[in-house]
């Protein structure tokens, strides 16, 4: 939530789910055994280089459809000092796709309107 314009709210059952601008950046959530899964988006060199890695897969859903997409559901690969860094990446990717505009309010920088 410290990251800049972060909103939360619950959906998808349950998830924990972080969005910049309206789009998802990172969603958290548990399964029947309490274990955390947390997903975010990835660059195309760290989804190719962590998706095969133990304690990571490439995100349900997300990732079949095309979407370069992961999920850790383990701690083995990914502290979780690296798993903030790649959430903090993925929340800039979520920026940079958004317009211009977007990005400027949410900085700011441009009135709503």
């Amino acid at each position: 939530m410290s990251l800049c314009a972060a909103t939360h709210v619950v959906q998808w059952g349950g998830s924990d789910v972080y969005k910049v601008g309206g789009k998802v950046f990172a969603i958290v959530g548990t399964d029947s055994e309490a274990r955390i899964f947390v997903t975010f988006k990835a660059s195309e060199m760290s989804f190719e280089m962590l998706k095969t890695e133990p304690g990571m897969r490439p995100a349900p859903y997300l990732a079949s459809r095309g979407l370069k997409w992961l999920q850790r559901f383990d701690a083995r690969t990914l502290d979780d000092q690296a798993l903030h860094d790649y959430i903090r990446q993925s929340h800039t990717l979520v920026l940079a796709g958004l317009s211009k505009k977007k990005r400027l309010q949410l900085q700011g920088q441009v009135p709503p309107g």
